[in-house]
């Protein structure tokens, strides 16, 4: 899950003079606290210092742009150097080590990107000792081997293998051309075919978690489930849901042919091969119904049936926007659907949880790598509603819909129906690095208001259903006549009866 960034507060103090006359090897140097020292043969780059807080990020990013600029005039050769500092006394001695500079361009670059990703994660990684390794070490390992590469992405699957030793998927490192993608995927405008796959853990294969209604991919017959095994005729074994969903889009009105391990008619198994159009894709998160209710008394109440499909920054406006609508239509209860929604932006989640919630209940708590652990709470809040809420969720339930349906639930808000939920309590930062990648940490983990763990165990529901129609798209503001045939809408409907007939008896 994605966390807003906080400013590194530091900055880089100048460089100073050459120790030695130019060799015919250039080097970069770092300082650390904990490396190993050998004399650099070329230049050192000063220690890095922790600077004030009133002088803010741009300090940091004009001196580090002088540092590029020097560097490209070659009076350095090349020098990575990452904005960090460390909690250590003013007094403490820093060590240097210098590193050989690879004679590859493209490696040369990807080698100051593994210095800023070490030291990133160096400050911020929420298990402080790196999965019980050394981490400086770890760097210099990487370093040694990186040198002799003579491509870009040999040097960036390093630093991948570098990643993989903290023993957690969801720090992680992108290429320039998947940030974007993952940018675009955030903002809610693409160009492709309109599907929403990820890896499967055990496994590896890439697998159709859902489509957009009426996109290229839904048009073709193409389902939750379904497995991926080649684009363009190019197979996906090994290949990352980042790097597959870029093959995926695409200037529009160009094609692209899947290769697809699906199921016919009557569930047997069968390979078939697909050739869709790109188009541009409107990623609203947010469908909706509503759906007409007769109680057992034989009153007829509206339900407003809310899917919220991912996190993105427009969730929490499109989702205000759609229940202001519905309560000026006569609705008088809500179902909130967050099945087979994996997350996305934490802020938005905390938004959306703001919409139905008062006061200044908690929403969420961190923790952090020290153990610390703070609560989030509103300020104020104001709900759009107080109508009877339940909320759906299943195994696709992950990361920030985890939060909402934990936030609603311990807050004593909503009934949870559905089957226990992916459990991924765990929050990463996002910091685009300089040459355009992005690197994914992990820096805190959450509980639920009510300190309940979710990490690998997830949220049980208070009802379990059985989940009948997960695999057919939703009629946008329909009458429902698809949603009456769910048989968690059938059990969701039923528990809106038990809360109206409580409120009516209180």
């Amino acid at each position: 899950m994605e966390a807003l960034n906080s400013n590194l507060d530091c900055t880089l103090s100048t460089l100073s003079k050459f120790t030695s006359k130019p060799t015919s090897k250039p080097f970069f140097s770092c300082r650390s606290p904990r490396l190993s020292c050998r004399k650099p043969k070329k230049f050192i780059v000063s220690s890095v210092r922790c600077s004030d807080k009133k002088r803010g990020s741009l300090e940091v990013l004009a001196e580090n742009e002088v540092l590029v600029k020097r560097i490209g005039r070659g009076v350095l050769g090349f020098a990575a150097a990452a904005s960090l500092c460390w909690d250590l006394p003013a007094s403490a001695e820093s060590l240097t080590v210098a590193f050989p500079v690879s004679h590859t361009r493209e490696v040369n670059t990807v080698q100051r990107t593994l210095v800023e990703a070490w030291g990133l994660i160096r400050e911020t990684f929420i298990d402080p000792t790196f999965n019980h390794q050394d981490w400086d070490l770890t760097l210099q390992q990487t370093m040694v081997e990186m040198f002799p590469l003579r491509s870009e992405d040999a040097a960036y699957n390093k630093i991948k293998g570098m990643l993989s030793t903290l023993g957690d998927p969801f720090t992680r490192i992108i290429s320039p051309k998947e940030y974007q993608s993952f940018r675009i995927g955030s903002d809610g405008n693409l160009q492709g075919v309109g599907l929403f796959i990820n890896a499967e853990p055990k496994t590896g294969h890439l697998v159709v978690l859902s489509c957009i209604e009426n996109s290229p991919a839904a048009r073709a017959g193409i389902h939750e489930g379904d497995e991926l095994m080649e684009i363009n005729g190019e197979r996906l074994d090994g290949v990352a849901s980042e790097a597959a969903a870029q093959k995926l889009r695409g200037r529009v009105g160009t094609t692209v042919t899947l290769k697809v391990h699906s199921f016919d008619e009557l569930g047997s198994p069968c390979i078939r091969e697909v050739r869709m159009p790109r188009e541009v894709i409107k990623l609203s998160p947010v469908s909706s119904a509503i759906i007409f209710h007769r109680a057992p008394d034989g009153h007829v109440s509206k339900t407003g049936y809310v899917k919220l499909s991912t996190f993105s920054q427009t969730a929490a406006m499109e989702m205000e926007n759609t229940v202001s609508d519905m309560e000026n239509q006569g609705v008088q209860s809500y179902i909130l659907d967050l099945r087979n929604n994996p997350g996305g932006l934490m802020k938005a989640g905390l938004d959306v949880a703001q919409i139905w919630l008062e006061g200044t209940e908690t929403l969420v708590n961190t923790i952090d790598r020290e153990g610390n652990m703070l609560p989030i709470n509103m300020i104020d809040g104001h709900a759009i509603t107080h109508d009877p809420l339940v909320v759906l969720v299943n195994e696709g339930s992950a990361s920030a819909s985890e939060i909402l349906a934990g936030a609603l639930h311990d807050n004593g808000r909503a009934t949870l129906i559905g089957h226990r939920t992916f459990g991924k309590g765990k929050i990463q930062s996002v910091t685009e690095l300089h040459d355009g990648s992005a690197l994914f940490i992990t820096v805190a983990k959450y509980l639920s208001p009510a300190l309940h763990d979710i990490d690998q165990v997830g949220i049980a529901p208070d009802v379990q259903c059985s989940t009948d129609l997960l695999s057919h798209p939703l009629k946008v503001r329909s009458s429902g006549s698809n949603l009456e045939r769910d048989s968690c809408i059938l059990v969701a409907e039923h528990q809106l009866d038990i809360q109206e007939s409580k409120g009516s008896a209180s």
